[in-house]
């Protein structure tokens, strides 16, 4: 409750189809209590996947060592509201650090495809972002298993990698923006409403 998680700071910036920042902000200050969706099946097989997806990964790009502890838990001094909980953290053969984020997903409509056509969901994309920020990492791969529901059932894995030197504007804009909202928060200031990108 006292940071701001990866999975949230698309909320800050109008990014997360499911949540706005003002939403964001009630959970925060506490007027509303966060959906526990713990035990939605979507999630549980995301949770459950996401061992075996990571062993694949490392099989599939052995230029990385890949590290991996649970419950684990950072953050930077730079940005005292951030915290990151990571799918996996990767040193490659420069020695170079970088983020692992692991996600599973099923489209089952037209809209939700498009989010995946040729690029990164908008929320993803602010997830990994802000993870390299808080990490200080050089690079991040995102590595998805997207299963497609209709007409037939089919599964594609797909692996974007994303280097720091190309996404600082994008880093610097987030934290700027986060930093901005936890002001919101500590004075206990309603936000101005961004709505969410549909």
């Amino acid at each position: 409750m006292n940071t701001i998680g990866g999975s949230e700071i698309s909320s800050v910036v109008g990014f997360n189809p499911y949540m706005s920042n003002v939403t964001l902000w009630e959970i925060k200050t506490r007027r509303r209590q966060a959906d526990d969706i713990s035990d939605k099946p979507y999630v549980q097989y995301g949770t459950q996947a996401e061992k075996h997806l990571r062993s694949l990964f490392a099989l599939d790009f052995p230029q990385y060592q890949v590290f991996y502890k649970e419950n684990n838990s950072f953050t930077n001094d730079c940005y005292p509201f951030a915290q990151a909980s990571l799918d996996g953290w990767l040193v490659d053969e420069q020695g170079r650090t970088g983020v692992l984020e692991i996600k599973t997903t099923e489209i089952l409509r037209a809209g939700q495809r498009d989010k995946w056509k040729d690029r990164i969901p908008d929320n993803y994309f602010c997830q990994v972002c802000f993870y390299m920020a808080v990490m200080e990492a050089d690079f991040a791969e995102l590595w998805a298993q997207i299963k497609h529901s209709y007409p037939d059932v089919w599964f594609e894995t797909r692996n974007y990698h994303i280097e720091r030197s190309e996404v600082q504007e994008d880093i610097d804009y987030l934290m700027q923006k986060g930093a901005e909202f936890w002001e919101y928060v500590k004075s206990d200031t309603r936000p101005p409403l961004i709505l969410p990108e549909i």
